[in-house]
């Protein structure tokens, strides 16, 4: 009982970077700010504070980033959203985040597959592991190249769909 499965030591390795990119603030509160494209809701909230995950905030994140399609909500993975504050800080802007695709449940995920080839069949969106994002006032291509850098998991780079994905996963990129 209480051993680490290799899943999650990949993952804590992954997440390295962004330990590092964090630890300067280890105690200071840790904002994000959203819009959601499809829905028009706004959130701004401090995710982290005192030490820890806020689960009040971390609660209001998942409801924003639920599966607009289908109205499910999913617990989002915790560390995606210290991915993208360090992403944020990375930047240099308080500017939110334009959420194109958040959660995904499993039958939105495959119906988005059979229509198109871009989709992953077992898509880290469907386990809260992602997020399809822009930044106002950011080019594309300078987001993509700054979640690269970080080298904490997966950015897939659509620039004829306007976004860049984000994930925890393994590091990758497409």
């Amino acid at each position: 009982a209480g051993a680490l499965s290799t899943a999650s030591l990949a993952l804590a390795g992954s997440l390295l970077p962004l330990a590092s990119a964090n630890a300067a603030l280890p105690t200071a509160a840790r904002k994000l700010s959203f819009l959601n494209l499809h829905t028009g809701e706004k959130l701004t909230t401090a995710y982290w504070a005192r030490g820890r995950y806020v689960p009040d905030a971390c609660r209001e994140l998942d409801n924003l980033l639920r599966d607009h399609r289908t109205g499910e909500v999913a617990e989002m993975a915790p560390e995606l959203f210290d991915l993208l504050h360090a992403l944020r800080k990375r930047l240099g802007t308080d500017a939110p985040f334009q959420v194109i695709s958040g959660y995904r449940s499993p039958r939105t995920n495959a119906k988005l597959a059979s229509a198109s080839g871009g989709v992953a069949k077992k898509s880290l969106h469907m386990r809260g592991m992602a997020i399809d994002i822009r930044v106002p006032g950011v080019p594309l291509d300078r987001l993509r190249r700054a979640a690269t850098e970080l080298k904490a998991g997966g950015v897939g780079y659509y620039p004829k769909s306007d976004f860049v994905h984000v994930d925890v996963g393994r590091v990758r990129y497409w």
